[in-house]
């Protein structure tokens, strides 16, 4: 895949056929990766004290760990083997997520449980 379309092609029609070449679990597990780690650096998970971290936004990391569960939830017949360690990505940073709030939801209420269901 390229970095950017030829300056010559104005409308894009290059990027768009490089993703097309690109088969849907690939752009699938690209897409839940990048939720993942755009998650735990919310979650402050990247620093050394995830308390301290510069980068902590809990209205974010749900978000984040909303469109992961919603994503899993929606393709989960596709992911093959990558399916049971995904969804365990998930269910980490659901907890991380719990351990972190100051007043964490009740089972069932928290982030992406909605798709998952209760996490403990």
């Amino acid at each position: 895949m390229t970095d950017a379309p030829d300056s010559g092609d104005l409308d894009g029609s290059a990027a768009v056929r490089d993703l097309a070449m690109i088969p849907a679990i690939e752009v699938i597990s690209r897409s839940a990766v990048m939720l993942m780690s755009a998650a735990a650096e919310k979650l402050g998970l990247g620093a050394e004290d995830p308390d301290d971290s510069p980068h902590r936004d809990l209205d974010e990391a749900r978000r984040l760990i909303n469109a992961l569960a919603g994503l899993l939830k929606g393709s989960v017949e596709y992911l093959g083997p990558h399916a049971g360690p995904m969804r365990d990505g998930l269910k980490s940073l659901q907890l991380a997520f719990r351990e972190a709030s100051a007043a964490p939801e009740e089972p069932g209420k928290g982030p992406g449980e909605w798709f998952t269901g209760p996490v403990w």
